[in-house]
């Protein structure tokens, strides 16, 4: 048995993207999220407060989707390893980060009606209750932003055990989405309501709310792009595609017979090729010829390359491997 040689041979299926910081700080970002969306309602029911429970329950959006990042997180680490995926769960965190985006793309619409509503029917204001809310939540929202900014901005330079590559971590740019969309929300709000209270202006709060709903369905479009194109298998680019192509049939007399790229995590791709070829080589030859490719740029990566040579002899082209 030649167990020693299949395994020099087989291929690494593992690209999910374990970020233990990413998923501890999140869990944290959570945990201050929640405490003050329960004293923003409870508070609300209290006093009477409609600003209170609005952004109470706005908050509690966040929490939901924040839910999702842990759970996607938790997820990938547990079934890391679980053959019943074809190429480890890599894209589950691609999913999350995908859900929440849809989770901020609701609370966009939310923002849109509500302020339209009270373009329509406007509200008595209670300006200083108002202002000392949203800079609570302004400064509870940049204290989960730093948490979560530190690790989101600084991956480059840091790969966890698992070799994730944190620029890829679609999971945990969604959650530090949501801080900054709230974080937004308080400012605009803050913002509108010093305006309206010295200078009367109280269409400008309703204005707000739709300017921060624009921005923020910006970002939730911007991260499905990024993340739907994964979810469905999406290609590489062209132009590596007929390089690949170029670089194989620029080798004797190679013809490309058949050709599939696509992605099995962020920044991984597998291939395979079927070629025809009067004087086929080992694959491993092929491979070689790949070799320029497998680290494009750093980022997109032929990780996992599978080869399939023909033999022609006539009409026919035989299989060999």
């Amino acid at each position: 048995m030649h167990t020693h040689t299949l395994s020099l041979l087989k291929h690494d299926h593992d690209f999910s993207a374990i970020n233990r910081k990413g998923e501890r700080r999140t869990k944290q970002v959570l945990v201050l999220t929640f405490l003050t969306m329960a004293l923003e309602i409870t508070a609300g029911i209290l006093f009477g407060s409609m600003a209170l429970l609005a952004d109470g329950w706005h908050m509690g959006t966040h929490v939901a989707a924040f839910m999702i990042t842990i759970i996607a997180y938790r997820y990938s680490r547990i079934h890391a390893h679980d053959q019943t995926f074809a190429f480890s769960s890599g894209k589950v965190g691609v999913l999350g980060g995908y859900t929440s985006s849809v989770v901020l793309g609701v609370v966009a619409l939310i923002m849109l009606i509500e302020s339209g509503q009270r373009i329509a029917n406007p509200h008595l204001i209670h300006f200083d209750e108002a202002i000392a809310v949203a800079g609570f939540g302004l400064f509870i929202n940049l204290i989960c932003a730093l948490l979560l900014r530190d690790h989101h901005h600084h991956h480059d330079d840091h790969h966890d055990h698992d070799h994730a590559h944190h620029h890829h971590d679609h999971n945990l740019k969604a959650a530090y989405l949501h801080v900054l969309a709230d974080a937004l929300t308080s400012v605009l709000a803050i913002v509108a309501l010093v305006l309206a209270k010295y200078y009367g202006w109280n269409w400008l709060d309703p204005v707000m709310g739709i300017v921060g709903a624009l921005i923020i369905t910006q970002w939730s479009y911007s991260l499905l792009k990024e993340t739907s194109p994964l979810l469905l298998d999406e290609s590489i680019a062209l132009k590596y595609k007929l390089a690949i192509k170029e670089k194989i049939e620029s080798d004797a007399d190679n013809r490309i017979s058949d050709l599939h790229i696509w992605r099995v995590s962020p920044g991984h791709f597998a291939i395979i090729i079927s070629l025809v070829s009067h004087n086929p080589k080992a694959p491993e030859y092929y491979k070689e010829l790949l070799k320029e490719f497998r680290g494009l740029g750093g980022i997109n990566k032929l990780s996992h390359i599978t080869i399939e040579v023909n033999k022609c002899t006539g009409d026919f082209c035989i299989s060999e491997s």
